[in-house]
Parts: C-alpha cells; structure tokens; sequence
C-alpha cells in the first residue's frame, strides 16, 4: 500500500469515510494527536491524522504539530 496523501483535519472526516486500518506512530517529538487511520478513495489511499485528537480533547496551543507532521511523513 503506497500512501502519498496525508491529512490532517478535523474530526468531521470520520463520518465521510470508512477506514481501512489505523497505526500507532511513535516520534522523536513525542506522541501525535491520534493515530493514523488509513483510508482510501477510488484507488488512491490517503493517510488521516485528527488535529485535535479524536474526540476533540487537544486544545489548539497544546497540539504537538512537530508529531503530528512526523507521523504522517
């Protein structure tokens, strides 16, 4: 599975899509918001990672977007 598209987003996308797999992506920066879910549009897979967390419990001045821009890479 090749993935050349990454997000990140709110979590409004979780109810556009169904995902395929998620991954727990650790970082020299520390932990990211959320895991990575994999999902995949036509035949073009994309990577998501929840800017504020899942359920929305990071607050914007407390993301960690150094993780955040690691684990998609």
């Amino acid at each position: 599975m090749k993935i050349k598209i990454g997000i990140i987003g709110g979590t409004g996308l979780y109810k556009m899509y169904s995902f395929l797999e998620k991954r727990s992506i650790k970082t020299p920066y520390g932990k990211p918001s959320d895991e990575i879910s994999i999902g995949k549009i036509d035949s073009k897979f994309f990577a998501f990672l929840p800017r504020h967390g899942k359920n929305h419990s990071i607050p914007p001045h407390k993301i960690n977007n150094k993780a955040n821009v690691w684990a998609l890479k």
